[in-house]
């Protein structure tokens, strides 16, 4: 496998995580107020999966420039 096609892999794995981390944010939001103190940890998980996200796609994006 070519380190794009593992990148694309990569890209897609993440992209699976980060949309089930914006669920359990909106998940909490309708259990609100009662699970108010799970907010900062949820938020940050979706947080530091959606940059790591980001930054995949920046470098697939680089990957794909450079061919």
């Amino acid at each position: 496998m070519s380190k794009l096609d593992e990148m694309r892999k990569k890209v897609r794995k993440l992209q699976l995580r980060a949309a089930i981390a914006k669920l359990k944010l909106s998940d909490l939001v309708e259990k609100l107020p009662g699970k108010w103190t799970e907010i900062v940890e949820v938020a940050e998980e979706a947080s530091a999966l959606f940059a790591e996200l980001d930054s995949a796609r920046r470098e697939l994006a680089a990957m794909k420039k450079s061919r």
